[in-house]
């Protein structure tokens, strides 16, 4: 079993989230693994949907390496905003710094949701989260993963896996990727 002195030489010690209230309202700046450890504590989050122009997600895998859900599937990056950055600019810098997507290939970044929730992960940490959705389209596809943050990448036809995410049960996607798909409300 890990203890938190174990922990502590982790990446995430030497970094802060934002602590929030159930509105997302700024309360404080905590450590990032303090966040993530124990009971948790509520801080900022976001995740990003890509899509392309036929609608299809780009799914990417997180690399084997990150402390929480490692090899899960994500849709598409998510992360947290650093104080005095708005979830928008803290998508494009994840965008660009995860998979080389940079803001000229895609013109309608949009904020689409935002919610609550909690979830263990093993005996490895928790995420306490309220979590912004943005979406846009990809113009131009043409990726350049790092591999320290991802593992693999796919395009899956979002509506499949939106009406049927249990086809989809294998690639155990990450549990606030699939909150917000539950969430989203496709208009034609």
């Amino acid at each position: 079993m890990s203890t938190q002195e174990d922990d502590l030489p982790h990446e995430n010690a030497s970094q802060d989230v934002i602590a929030v209230d159930e509105d997302d309202t700024e309360l404080d700046l905590v450590n990032r693994l303090e966040a993530h450890t124990g009971d948790g504590i509520r801080h900022r989050a976001f995740t990003s949907l890509v899509f392309d122009d036929e609608d299809n997600i780009l799914l990417a895998q997180r690399a084997p390496g990150k402390r929480l859900w490692g090899t899960y599937w994500d849709g598409t990056v998510a992360s947290h905003p650093v104080q005095g950055q708005s979830q928008e600019e803290a998508t494009r810098q994840r965008l660009e710094e995860e998979l080389g997507i940079t803001p000229d290939q895609y013109d309608d970044l949009r904020l689409t949701d935002r919610f609550e929730y909690k979830r263990y992960f093993e005996n490895a940490g928790v995420e306490h989260e309220v979590c912004a959705v943005l979406q846009l389209t990809l113009t131009d596809t043409t990726l350049d993963p790092d591999e320290e943050e991802v593992a693999g990448l796919m395009w899956v036809p979002y509506e499949r896996l939106h009406s049927n995410p249990e086809w989809y049960r294998q690639l155990r996607l990450c549990p606030w990727f699939e909150i917000a798909m539950r969430r989203d409300v496709r208009s034609d």
